[in-house]
């Protein structure tokens, strides 16, 4: 999975600047303020910290990985792992947690790596079913396991702070490839890891 490219167009740190004070005067404030004369650099800044995920190559976080498992073959779950995205619809902060397990073929790789995977591409506009997908899809790719399990629980603001105004609403997305998919033993064991009723097969 590559890299989006970034257009030759892309405005200068000074063209994202003055479209935030645009934003302020469409707001109905004051940009030369003295509360808000450095709000545009502050949010441009903001901004590429938010959206970083943008300058990483996921798929190239998961190159190095380890062969020498003893012969390990059982699921490997991370959980709770936070994160933070927004969405793409209104901008709004997503909030939330996301759980990967896979079970190896053969390599394994270190878990930091999967934490970056999960950043890599919540640092982007996202709504969180694609980004559930392509967490599974590019550790499928590079992997190769036996299969994979990604499951996000996340509150998103969009709903929370405006619209239907429903705090304490979390949204649930997964995405199950090869055995935790078509095994309904093995998914079963992932649920009891994440206890979770064996029920829950989301």
């Amino acid at each position: 999975m590559s890299v989006p490219e970034h257009h030759t167009d892309r405005p200068t740190q000074k063209e994202a600047e003055q479209a935030v004070r645009t934003l302020l005067r469409w707001a109905g404030d004051d940009p030369t303020r003295e509360g808000l004369l450095d709000t545009p650099a502050r949010v441009a800044r903001a901004y590429t910290d938010f959206f970083s995920g943008y300058e990483i190559d996921p798929a190239n976080l998961l190159r190095r990985t380890f062969s020498e498992v003893d012969g390990y073959d059982e699921i490997v779950l991370l959980r709770d792992i936070r994160f933070e995205s927004h969405c793409e619809h209104h901008l709004a902060p997503i909030i939330g947690r996301a759980h990967v397990a896979y079970l190896p073929r053969q390599r394994v790789v270190g878990i930091s790596k999967l934490a970056r995977v999960v950043d890599a591409y919540a640092r982007r506009l996202q709504i969180q079913e694609r980004m559930t997908a392509q967490i599974a899809n590019t550790i499928n790719d590079e992997l190769e396991p036996h299969g994979v399990a990604v499951i996000i629980e996340s509150a998103h603001e969009c709903m929370t702070t405006r619209g239907v105004h429903k705090p304490g609403v979390s949204m649930v997305t997964s995405t199950m490839l090869g055995v935790f998919r078509n095994n309904s033993d093995t998914r079963r064991e992932l649920m009891a890891m994440l206890n979770r009723p064996a029920v829950s097969d989301y």
